[in-house]
């Protein structure tokens, strides 16, 4: 398990094959509970070709040193993700909540 933020990944390699690989990484909030964006992709193991991008959002909660992962949403698709971004937008196009990116949310 991690240590710091810098070293959560979402990469995975099975076999010394990577078969999953991330692209970028935001940071959402950080604190005793974490919560970062993944953008990555699977591996193909028929095409032997990567797939298409998707996101993944993980919360881990930072315990005796160690960030454990305890939640997760995966993004499966581009449509899925600018649903979520046109529902997000409509929510918040006001500005109404805009807070400093705090983590108001809590346990889960």
């Amino acid at each position: 398990m991690a240590e710091t933020i810098e070293e959560l990944t979402i990469e995975w390699s099975e076999e010394g094959e990577l078969t999953t690989k991330e692209l970028d990484k935001v940071v959402l909030t950080k604190g005793s509970w974490t919560t970062i964006m993944f953008l990555y992709q699977d591996l193909d193991r028929k095409k032997g070709e990567f797939g298409p991008q998707r996101a993944r959002i993980v919360r881990y909660q930072k315990r005796d040193g160690r960030y454990i992962p305890r939640g997760k949403f995966n993004i499966s698709s581009g449509a899925q993700a600018r649903k979520i971004i046109q529902t997000l937008s409509q929510w918040f196009e006001s500005g109404e909540g805009d807070g400093e990116g705090g983590d108001e949310g809590g346990e889960e």
